[in-house]
């Protein structure tokens, strides 16, 4: 037997590797743009991107160029030390977000926990209590306090949760507001629920929650792990509804592929932090930073976000067209969309990877699409027939 195919490195992974994940029934080998490639030679478009992650592609030769570079030169040292690409990036995301200070991470559940530690200190110091208001559908990671702001399921055999999370319905300023009081350090959001279904922010909802938030003292935290980095056709989510949050949590796309997550957040909840309070042995290290900083500059250079909106638009209206029955919503903004459907779609999923094509089901019933910004038109329209192709089989 050929112990180079998918199969025999499937059964290998599951005698060394702890068993949460449920993986697909292939082994990836490389990527190149909007493409990848398994182990057997089989080709697949990548309408997932790394769950958001691959914003800029496989492999792109700017990315490449600059981690292979930055790794001849320095890798690693500690933040006891400063690093010129950690400054560059440092204040390149402090410009583009309009916030005052930047954290560098290693993950988005890092950025989040660190956010809330940013939240719960600054209320301390203005004499309110430490809980977070978080959103029913929301998703911020798997650590015990990101898991203690998401769903009960994920809460399962972890007991004790830790304390001072609630949680009330998204888009429901009454919910909300009946659980205000002096004991509020910060209210969580995604602007667009990922893990949730593709769940898009009321603008009019959005703008009370930071009116309530300025009047009450209340910290702001917009999570843009994965609505952020050009992904809705604005850099940031927070765009689209002109709100600044006190906090924006970053992590995903940032990179390139390469982990690396960021806290930003404003001068007014950082002159709460110390000396000591906070820190992190490989956040924004050299080299991931100049991943980061050749991320973004392909971002700009060749126009994604544009790309991005202009794409998710001619998406949406092709889905649209097709007036099929089974679709009960379409949902997102730029190249992060869900589509909703009358029945489970991970069946959908495994048909999609059948035929070529890399997604992913969520909620239950929504197909989230997440491509690389960069995927050419022509992908795309694979993409739209293989999901075409793969519903009617379906059903």
């Amino acid at each position: 037997m050929n112990s180079e195919n998918n199969q025999a490195f499937i059964e290998r992974d599951k005698k060394s590797y702890l068993q949460t994940f449920s993986r697909y029934p292939i082994t990836l080998e490389r990527g190149m743009g909007s493409h990848v490639w398994d182990v057997e030679g089989n080709e697949y478009i990548d309408a997932l991107g790394g769950i958001a992650v691959n914003s800029v592609g496989h492999a792109h030769p700017a990315v490449a160029r600059a981690i292979s570079q930055q790794a001849e030169k320095l890798i690693h040292i500690s933040n006891f030390y400063l690093s010129k690409p950690q400054l560059l990036l440092s204040e390149k995301l402090k410009t583009l977000s309009g916030l005052d200070r930047v954290f560098l991470t290693n993950s988005g559940a890092e950025s989040v926990e660190g956010a809330l530690k940013i939240a719960r200190k600054y209320a301390h110091s203005k004499g309110r209590g430490g809980t977070i208001i978080s959103f029913e559908g929301s998703f911020h990671g798997r650590t015990l306090a990101t898991i203690a702001t998401g769903k009960k399921q994920m809460q399962k055999g972890f007991d004790p949760i830790p304390a001072g999370f609630i949680q009330v319905p998204f888009n429901d300023l009454k919910s909300l507001i009946a659980v205000l009081d002096d004991q509020i350090a910060g209210i969580l959001i995604e602007p667009i629920q990922g893990e949730g279904g593709i769940n898009v922010a009321d603008e009019s909802f959005l703008k009370s929650l930071r009116d309530l938030c300025t009047r009450e003292d209340i910290v702001l935290i917009f999570d843009e792990i994965q609505c952020g980095i050009g992904r809705t056709g604005t850099f940031f989510a927070k765009e689209h509804y002109s709100i600044q949050p006190d906090i924006m949590t970053l992590a995903k796309a940032l990179g390139g592929g390469v982990p690396i997550g960021a806290i930003l957040s404003s001068e007014k909840v950082s002159a709460a932090m110390e000396l000591g309070d906070h820190g992190t042995t490989f956040g924004g290290n050299p080299l991931a930073s100049a991943a980061a900083l050749a991320t973004l500059e392909v971002l700009e250079v060749e126009d994604l976000l544009t790309q991005a909106k202009e794409k998710g638009r001619w998406v949406t209206l092709q889905l649209e067209a097709w007036e099929e029955t089974s679709i009960k919503e379409i949902r997102g903004k730029g190249l992060m969309i869900g589509i909703e459907f009358d029945f489970e779609t991970k069946p959908l999923v495994q048909k999609m990877l059948e035929k070529g094509v890399l997604a992913n089901a969520t909620a239950g019933n929504v197909l989230r699409l997440l491509p690389p910004l960069n995927i050419s038109h022509e992908d795309l329209d694979k993409i739209l027939n293989v999901l075409k192709e793969s519903i009617q089989e379906i059903k």
